[in-house]
């Protein structure tokens, strides 16, 4: 005989895994992964007492894995891309004359610009601030503009594209976490980040608006950056060829995983046929990704390439991808306990008879992924625990899943490097060599996202309603309204 669970059953499962993470995670550095099976585990107790059979969690989990499995396989597919874009110059084009346009004139604007656009091109936050982001602070040094604005600046930036660039692992998990689908994600998540990063820069020019160009040089590392790209690479504008497939996909509404493939694979042809790389490197690039061993070039050496350049350029590959989904397969495991067991739907009335408008439940979500940010230090984990535990209740709302998704990304993915005790907070600390807690006022982008979402979610602006068109095109829709 199958049981309710009342409050405590519900409820009790969350904070074992807030406890867990916080204190395994948090204190002691333990992989997520496993706190989140232990969390799994007292779930499934739980679940057991309330009369539960393993077969049933069981039929739980593999129909959360099954809902997921789209978006993981897009997930998967983002590794080969990025792979075949590095081998075929695309990516290392785009970030050569990316740090091309550099003007020391404004310095923390530029710092803004920049990160976001090699971030973007590139799809990882760490990678930008950890490579451009390393020579901007030594132009901004050499110029003795303000370090934790700079700083603050590439943050920012960092993060803007890393929050909508489609090679990004977060902005392919909260499609996941949601429901939603990647790239009408990405549009919607243009209404709280244009703004957030309008308002940003007009902060960074007023910011850098004294500086002059003529104060300070390039920094030999950015040069020596830029001379060991062209050594690589051969640079042609076809070398543009698949990120307009992409974008000709995003805007025709084509389906993203045959548009991934079929970009990535004019990219294999472009890294053979222009760059002269080996068929069996390309694959290579598919797998573990694109490495400068591969480059066989006259006057090149492999061994004297400066790890800035290596950092930009050891990127791609389906194994890069592992432990996004290790962390996404063990959360899904949680999610589909609590949900088969009834917990879900507890928590679901619970926060129903608290949330009366939209505004309620964006600010909800809002201070739900923070906390989980605050506790984990962990981006994953700060949009995929509450994107599991909202979905439902933006369904009954009759709100589309982007809706879900966007905030996740707004007060998830972006907040992490603000936190001082986070592993974002902490490498960009040590590697922009400025204090979390002096550049977080500067990274304005990553407070300001979800300012603007919970404006939104109480003017109703930006706010996407599930019609009854929807409801037709989807049937689950239907059976849960």
């Amino acid at each position: 005989m199958k049981k309710q669970p009342n409050l405590f059953e519900a409820f009790s499962p969350i904070v074992v895994m807030l406890l867990l993470l916080a204190i395994g995670f948090g204190v002691y550095g333990f992989n997520p992964e496993p706190l989140l099976i232990l969390a799994s585990v007292y779930a499934g107790f739980i679940a057991w007492r309330l009369g539960y059979t393993w077969d049933e969690m069981m039929e739980g989990i593999q129909e959360k894995i099954k809902q997921a499995m789209p978006a993981i396989l897009i997930l998967i597919s983002i590794g080969i891309l990025i792979g075949t874009w590095m081998i075929a110059g695309t990516i290392p084009m785009m970030i050569y004359y990316g740090l091309k346009i550099i003007d020391p004139t404004f310095i923390v604007l530029i710092a803004f610009v920049v990160s976001a656009i090699i971030s973007i091109v590139t799809g990882t936050s760490w990678g930008s601030a950890g490579t451009v982001g390393v020579a901007l602070m030594g132009i901004a040094t050499g110029l003795g503009a303000n370090l934790p604005a700079t700083a603050g600046a590439i943050v920012a930036g960092a993060y803007f594209g890393d929050k909508l660039s489609p090679l990004s692992d977060t902005t392919n998990i909260a499609p996941i976490a949601a429901g939603s689908e990647l790239y009408e994600h990405i549009r919607h998540m243009l209404w709280t980040t244009v703004p957030a990063a309008i308002l940003s820069m007009i902060v960074y020019f007023f910011a850098g608006l004294h500086l002059s160009s003529g104060n300070t040089a390039t920094p030999e590392t950015m040069n020596m950056m830029l001379q060991t790209l062209t050594e690589m690479f051969n640079w042609n504008i076809l070398l543009l060829l698949p990120p307009v497939i992409i974008l000709y996909g995003a805007i025709r509404k084509k389906p993203t995983l045959p548009m991934i493939i079929f970009s990535s694979a004019v990219a294999a042809i472009l890294g053979i046929f222009m760059q002269g790389f080996s068929a069996s490197d390309v694959f290579a690039s598919t797998v573990s990704g694109f490495d400068v061993g591969m480059v066989n070039r006259a006057n090149f050496d492999s061994d004297t390439v400066i790890p800035e350049v290596l950092s930009l350029v050891h990127q791609g590959g389906m194994q890069s991808m592992t432990g996004v989904v290790l962390i996404a397969f063990s959360a899904f495991i949680f999610a589909g306990i609590i949900a088969k067991s009834g917990s879900l739907e507890v928590i679901i009335q619970t926060l129903m008879k608290v949330v009366k408008r939209t505004g309620d439940l964006i600010l909800t979500t809002v201070l739900s992924c923070i906390t989980m940010a605050l506790v984990t230090g962990n981006s994953y984990l700060s949009i995929i625990v509450p994107g599991e535990i909202f979905k439902d209740t933006y369904k009954k709302k009759k709100l589309q899943a982007k809706n879900l998704s966007r905030t996740l990304e707004d007060s998830g993915t972006v907040v992490v490097p603000l936190i001082p005790w986070s592993s974002a907070g902490v490498f960009m600390a040590g590697t922009l060599g400025v204090s979390t807690l002096s550049y977080a006022p500067w990274a304005i982008l990553c407070y300001t996202g979800f300012i603007f979402a919970i404006i939104l979610g109480y003017t109703g602006i930006g706010i996407a309603k599930i019609t009854d068109e929807d409801t037709e095109d989807n049937p689950e829709v239907h059976s849960e309204k």
